[in-house]
């Protein structure tokens, strides 16, 4: 089976095409081909209906050539105008499999998969918790082989704080990063334990410094970005997470390690956002950070998986 695994090449869009990708690959013999997509700016902002989806208007014309997949996996905004075309185009050979909310009819697509919290429903539609990703136990187990020794002097418990940033609903301004830090310093330090701490490339560099510098005081390690990022060592090495609310993919990613998940609050708020959050605190996953490492036990969230065995079932490949 040959399948791209569509976007604009942004770390969080890829990484759920990917994830998807890679968990159908482990079912039935594929080839998973990464595509990115950028359009000039001409159609860049055009509803996707309107956007003509020729080549002459990507950037790199020879992304999207035959021969045509059978898999199409897309996510995000630039894969949607070759989404809704590419089974003409194929001839009727590629199954076409969009993620996130496509803003248009999903009866236009053989499969979507929404996350859950977007209230989209439909035939065509498979509704999961938070987003796919590319983790997996055997990759955590080897991430923290990797960083092994560093991780195994730290005193438990092992408190991994992954930090978001700047997006269209939410901001870490440097009085909220102060107010965060001091928190999880506080609980850190009254449960005796380490903290690992790794920020995103949406992270405020002032917030990121200010965090940074505070909680370097803590046993533990400090990621400063530059070497390999520790992100799924961290993730496969804590007993607790912090994540930032403004990310559904930090979220999902941490309710994979079935570690309780500790939500941070951050400037602004987002109704889609609030609903995943009650979400993944329905399923006894996450809650709010009350400033207390508290302690509770839940099955690994394994979305991708069920999402993969949909794919295989609607493709009759399962």
């Amino acid at each position: 089976m040959i399948i791209w695994a569509v976007s604009d090449g942004r770390a969080g869009i890829e990484n759920q095409v990917l994830g998807l990708a890679d968990a159908i690959a482990h079912h039935v013999p594929a080839l998973v081909v990464p595509k990115r997509v950028a359009w000039k700016r001409a159609v860049r902002w055009l509803p996707p209906q309107l956007n003509p989806a020729t080549n002459a208007w990507l950037e790199d014309p020879a992304v999207i050539r035959p021969p045509w997949p059978d898999l199409w996996i897309g996510a995000g905004r630039a894969s949607l105008p070759l989404a809704l075309r590419i089974k003409r185009r194929s001839g009727g050979v590629t199954f076409v499999v969009q993620l996130q909310d496509p803003r248009v009819s999903p009866s236009r697509f053989d499969l979507v998969i929404p996350p859950e919290h977007d209230r989209l429903s439909g035939p065509q539609v498979f509704p999961i918790v938070g987003a796919p990703n590319r983790l997996t136990p055997e990759r955590l187990h080897g991430e923290c082989a990797r960083w092994g020794e560093a991780l195994a002097a730290l005193p438990r418990p092992r408190v991994a704080v992954l930090v978001g940033g700047k997006s269209k609903a939410f901001d870490l301004p440097p009085e909220r990063a102060r107010a965060m830090a001091e928190e999880v310093a506080t609980a850190v330090r009254a449960a005796g334990g380490s903290v690992l701490f790794t920020a995103s490339r949406r992270t405020p560099e002032v917030s990121r410094r200010i965090l940074a510098e505070a909680l370097s005081s803590l046993p533990g390690i400090v990621w400063d970005g530059t070497g390999p990022n520790p992100y799924f060592a961290f993730l496969g090495a804590a007993d607790h997470v912090l994540v930032t609310e403004d990310s559904t993919n930090l979220a999902t990613d941490a309710a994979v390690t079935g570690k309780p998940v500790h939500v941070l609050k951050m400037a602004g708020a987002s109704a889609k956002l609030a609903r995943f959050h009650a979400s993944l605190e329905g399923h006894g996953i996450a809650r709010p950070f009350r400033g207390v490492l508290d302690a509770w036990r839940y099955e690994p969230l394994a979305e991708t998986e069920r999402a993969a065995q949909e794919v295989l079932k609607r493709m009759g490949a399962a």
